[in-house]
């Protein structure tokens, strides 16, 4: 029995989230009353109809708080009746989703009541505090498009039950700001920059020119030792909590080259050691949400 409450800032791509775990074959309803869950649950997971073996529930602003609040606790009870409940939260930088607002032209739900659009985003990150503060998984859509969203949550919520942690690996430019998704975040701006090899500025970390010039650097290979050995000593403790995603970020200035580099060396590092891993490059990513 599996069910999967999602939630998460309106704009940020809960709608396209929740169809793609329908194409993945689970039962979905959106915009459940908060208050329902239990119910909701023991009339379809706890009923035994394999039917109703995996669920998702969109839950959403549209909740009274103190409802919003009893979710955590209920996720538990549920747990204690051997339901497989995690909680999925997207978010996306206040920016982009005043652009997606913006540009859709829709109503934020929180807008009324004399507020501006910026304020509706901010009492709505209040209200959904507890869901995001309890999330199993947090996805940070503000540089993912709609297809990207659909593939990572193909990746990341599988049907199947985990039977070890997924771990991604993402780059990042912190010239555009930090990946609001992250659990663990490594600076790599004080290794050496390919930037400034005219020949290796259009290229990435992941073309062998580039990778070659890091390689040779005493220090990049240093700071690739000392990453993996704090990640090989760090993820089976998460595991031991029963954590199922785990998220590394590694920024450097603009997000093409160093970063992505040691992103694509332990990624290749831990999916040899038989770990589930992805890969994100936040930087090549297109920067609209259609």
């Amino acid at each position: 029995m599996r069910l999967i409450i999602l939630s998460g800032l309106s704009g940020s791509g809960k709608s396209v989230a929740l169809r793609m775990l329908e194409d993945l074959d689970y039962y979905c309803v959106d915009n459940l009353p908060a208050r329902l869950l239990e119910d909701f649950a023991r009339v379809t997971l706890l009923s035994g109809d394999p039917a109703y073996a995996s669920m998702a529930v969109g839950i959403d602003a549209r909740n009274l708080p103190d409802d919003i609040s009893e979710v955590p606790q209920a996720v538990e009870r549920l747990r204690a009746k051997q339901v497989d409940c995690r909680i999925a939260f997207l978010q996306a930088e206040d920016s982009v989703l005043i652009k997606r607002y913006n540009e859709s032209h829709r109503p934020h739900p929180l807008a009324g009541e004399g507020r501006s659009l910026r304020e509706a985003i901010d009492a709505e990150r209040e209200l959904l505090g507890p869901l995001a503060d309890h999330a199993d998984l947090i996805l940070d859509t503000s540089r993912t498009s709609v297809h990207e969203l659909r593939e990572l949550v193909r990746a990341r919520i599988q049907r199947e039950a985990r039977t070890q942690l997924s771990l991604m690996f993402q780059s990042f430019g912190y010239r555009n700001g930090l990946p609001g998704d992250s659990d663990f975040v490594f600076d790599a701006r004080g290794l050496p920059n390919p930037y400034w090899e005219p020949e290796l500025r259009p290229l990435s970390g992941k073309d062998a020119a580039v990778a070659e010039f890091l390689e040779k650097s005493p220090q990049v290979q240093a700071f690739l030792r000392d990453l993996t050995a704090f990640l090989e000593t760090w993820i089976p403790q998460f595991e031991d909590s029963n954590r199922q995603y785990l998220t590394v970020a590694i920024g450097c200035t603009g997000g093409y080259h160093r970063s992505v580099f040691l992103v694509e060396k332990l990624a290749a590092h831990f999916r040899a050691a038989g770990r589930e891993v992805l890969v994100r490059h936040n930087e090549s990513q297109p920067q609209t949400f259609n």
